[in-house]
């Protein structure tokens, strides 16, 4: 089937259908929507996975005793196993297609590339379903607002994948820092390993078959056209800008999930990266990015002043404080340090083995502040997908729902603009009501590198010449077009 058959596929019908699901939801109150009529409270959920090759099948592994429906994927092969599973559901490559033909679905499990998380989770919304979505949450800034405005608009109940957000460290930690026990924090700092995938690499230009229980369109969705090449999918896909979010957008979620949570960041004002080299194609190796967080409203025991928070991967780490014991683990493969005028907290993903230290020692902090714990699952399942399952039957809002996801993913995929924007050599100013850097002029212009495709048969001394060419850009449109993508091949939100 062609492309174009694909992506017009009964597009009329679809979008009529969605908006009408939309006037007919949207005065009814969310523990309402629970089920649309299929599922009363403390019944079996029927749910349908999205993109279920990878971590969309420990989610629904993770969701036991519910009705798994219909599982969609663009690779049937990839997916086999997950097919096998779950014997009685029925099978789809289309989301589109499962959305308007099977009616029997109450939620949706989304763990497509990140390219394409925001079209199915807008489209299951619309139609009044339940939405666990993978993080990153968004591809884009505009992506996260637009997912954050549709769930208050239609009541349904959200959950980004961001699993750890459930355990009982993110609260432990936010109640050391709540309760004062650091003082002032004016510095964080958070670092991972990754990427664990190739980055900085050109296109490959090889021409690959594509294999025939894939469809290479429907992967592609609403980026830019090009040839299959299994540098793409399965999974490696993350590290390229077309498809993915690179190490920040693959570990954010997680690792800065416990500083923005504790300190109730909100949105920055300010931001700026610098990295290994940037090209036109794929995330660079390494890089660092800056956030400035203006002062917020104190806390009963703690102030929240203007915080710095950095962000560190491809093995960079920050500087060890000198007063630091030096017995003092600093993860390599991840985590976080709470700079406080106090004392300093060092913690891994999630606040997993937090420590706390005070002139030079370790210090077991008394906390004034407690904060409501996640309950746990059932016997098999998993805590965070459990309480989205819960909240969906009996109504309730799940921990990482899209009015904490949304803001905190825009900060996240934010620093990719930084680090795509860096030949501007300046800090960027935003202004986040109306998702804007706006200390970039009209005629000013942005570089990046274009890689050359290595070839054997190209043997030569000017390296330099023969490996890359810089491209320039307008930057302001640059910018518009990375905050806000425009979708190709026919794709648009309805």
């Amino acid at each position: 089937m062609s492309q174009k058959s694909k992506t017009s596929f009964s597009r009329r019908n679809f979008i009529g259908t969605t908006a009408t699901a939309i006037a007919g939801i949207s005065v009814i109150p969310s523990h309402a929507v629970a089920g649309l009529g299929h599922t009363p409270p403390s019944d079996k959920l029927n749910i349908a996975g999205i993109g279920i090759g990878g971590k969309g099948s420990v989610n629904l592994r993770n969701m036991p005793g519910q009705n798994i429906v219909a599982l969609c994927d663009v690779d049937w092969d990839y997916a086999q196993r997950v097919f096998d599973e779950y014997p009685k559901a029925r099978k789809w490559k289309d989301f589109r297609k499962m959305l308007e033909e099977q009616k029997d679905i109450d939620a949706v499990v989304i763990a497509t590339p990140d390219h394409t998380h925001t079209l199915p989770a807008a489209a299951a919304m619309e139609l009044g379903k339940h939405v666990y979505l993978q993080k990153p949450l968004t591809h884009s800034v505009w992506e996260s607002r637009y997912l954050t405005e549709l769930a208050k608009k239609t009541g349904v109940v959200t959950q980004m994948g961001n699993e750890g957000h459930s355990n009982d460290t993110v609260y432990e930690v936010a109640e050391v820092v709540q309760s004062g026990c650091l003082g002032d924090i004016r510095d964080a700092h958070v670092w991972t390993n990754r990427p664990i995938w190739r980055q900085g690499m050109p296109a490959p230009t090889k021409e690959v078959q594509v294999p025939d229980t894939l469809d290479w369109d429907l992967f592609i969705g609403p980026a830019e056209m090009r040839p299959y090449n299994p540098e793409y999918h399965p999974w490696i896909w993350r590290g390229w800008w077309d498809f993915g979010t690179g190490a920040l957008g693959d570990m954010g979620c997680h690792l800065l999930d416990v500083p923005n949570y504790a300190l109730q960041l909100g949105a920055p004002t300010a931001f700026q990266a610098s990295s290994s080299l940037v090209n036109t194609e794929s995330a660079p190796v390494s890089a660092q990015v800056t956030y400035k967080f203006p002062a917020r409203k104190n806390l009963p025991y703690c102030a929240l002043p203007e915080v710095n928070l950095t962000w560190y991967d491809g093995g960079l780490m920050p500087a060890r404080p000198f007063h630091l014991p030096v017995d003092a683990p600093m993860n390599p493969g991840g985590g976080f340090m709470l700079v406080g005028e106090k004392a300093i907290l060092i913690a891994e993903s999630y606040g997993a083995n937090w420590k706390v230290y005070k002139n030079g020692e370790e210090i077991v902090p008394e906390t004034k502040v407690k904060l409501e714990r996640i309950p746990d699952a059932e016997e098999g399942g998993g805590r965070h997908e459990m309480h989205f399952v819960n909240c969906c039957k009996n109504g309730g809002k799940p921990a990482s729902r899209f009015e904490y996801a949304g803001p905190f993913n825009e900060m996240v995929v934010m620093g990719n603009l930084a680090v795509r924007m860096q030949s501007l050599q300046k800090t960027l100013l935003w202004d986040s009501e109306n998702m804007k850097v706006t200390n970039i002029s009209p005629g000013e212009k942005l570089s990046t590198t274009k890689l050359t495709p290595f070839s054997s048969d190209v043997v030569t001394l000017d390296v330099e010449r023969q490996s890359k060419e810089t491209v320039r850009w307008n930057a302001q449109e640059k910018c518009e077009e990375w905050i806000k993508h425009t979708y190709k091949n026919g794709w648009k939100l309805a």
